[in-house]
């Protein structure tokens, strides 16, 4: 629930046995076993290991986003609790295969990488909630891409708990305090 906690970077996850090989161009999914909310983006975000998983933890700016989903809606229905029109791709997980798919960069160099999908939950007035996962994935081929240092962030740090991007005001609090001022 903190923008700034360590946990955000990996939800406290350490090095796993497992690691999957893909090559750019792949469709990369994550499965969330449930999900009840409908408002929120989704993030998707890969950092290069210097070496072994085993010493990977995400630490320092080498983040890159690879996807990103957000709101489409028309600004009125936002909070409705079904998948349309809620205007959030995240409600596209609720009551649905609750899988969200994403490619690995074109060109993208070899190597081990971290792989860390991020659901911000928005239902409750200024109070997000994260919640991120991460795999260890080996990406092959010949490849010599990179994302530029200024395309790289730092989780925590690529948001502050005050961003306005992630505190919702509901409008009803809105009007109530509007009228006890008037």
């Amino acid at each position: 629930m903190s923008a700034s906690d360590p946990k955000l970077r990996c939800n406290g996850g350490t090095s796993a046995t497992l690691n999957a090989s893909v090559a750019p161009g792949d469709s990369v999914s994550a499965i969330w076993a449930q999900w009840t909310h409908s408002q929120g983006p989704i993030l998707v975000w890969m950092y290069k290991c210097a070496g072994a998983f085993s010493s990977c933890d995400g630490s320092g700016s080498g983040w890159f986003k690879i996807d990103a989903a957000g709101f489409h809606g028309d600004g009125v229905k936002v909070f409705l609790d079904t998948e349309t029109p809620s205007g959030w791709d995240i409600a596209k997980l609720v009551g649905g295969n609750k899988q969200w798919t994403s490619t690995i960069p074109q060109g993208l160099a070899p190597g081990n990488y971290l792989i860390r999908h991020e659901l911000i939950a928005l239902h409750q007035a200024n109070t997000p909630q994260f919640y991120p996962e991460c795999a260890q994935i080996v990406v092959t081929g010949s490849g010599t891409a990179q994302p530029d240092a200024s395309y790289k962030a730092a989780i925590p740090g690529y948001c502050k708990q005050s961003d306005p991007n992630i505190k919702v005001r509901q409008e009803e609090k809105l009007r109530k305090g509007k009228q006890s001022a008037d």
